[in-house]
């Protein structure tokens, strides 16, 4: 198996309120595949001490380091403070299509947020957020399962970009 060279930027992934602990383990493993530093677990989010987690993870939940938070809102401060990017994935008036962008905003240090699979990203965590995408749907759904459009998204995030752009 070939492992690609890791020149991307510094991604870390805010999961806000996720409910499912399958779809948790299914980010932790993909979370891995696609290099990603660090999953901030907030609010109601299953932590990897659950065996539906670890069940699905497959072990990438001792590979990909975690943090728990019990308020959403004040991780993602805190992360903006430290001088990363807020990208939520959410369909918003205002987001613009995943494949529309060509790079990240103009910090190397990147967070991206995902919201719970029913309410979405907390209004709070968006108001916080540098920019908003969102993966076009062409069918009647308007969204995919959280845990497939994470892999998406971080794949698209990790390999598909060129530089960050300049704030």
């Amino acid at each position: 198996m070939e492992r690609c060279e890791n020149s991307a930027p510094h991604i870390e992934v805010l999961l806000d309120n996720i409910r499912s602990a399958f779809n948790v383990g299914s980010i932790f493993r993909t979370a891995d595949g696609a290099a990603i530093n660090h999953i901030h677990l907030c609010g109601i989010t299953p932590t990897p001490d659950h065996p539906k987690v670890s069940k699905t993870a497959l072990g990438a939940e001792c590979l990909v380091a975690w943090t728990q938070h019990w308020d959403g809102v004040e991780a993602a401060r805190e992360l903006k403070e430290k001088g990363y990017a807020l990208v939520a994935l959410e369909s918003a008036e205002d987001s613009r299509s995943l494949f529309e962008i060509s790079s990240l905003p103009g910090t190397p240090l990147t967070v991206l947020v995902l919201g719970n699979e029913v309410t979405g990203v907390d209004p709070g965590i968006l108001e916080l957020c540098n920019q908003k995408i969102h993966i076009p749907m062409q069918g009647s759904k308007r969204s995919l399962n959280v845990a497939i459009a994470f892999g998406i998204a971080a794949y698209h995030l990790r390999y598909g970009l060129s530089r960050p752009q300049k704030s």
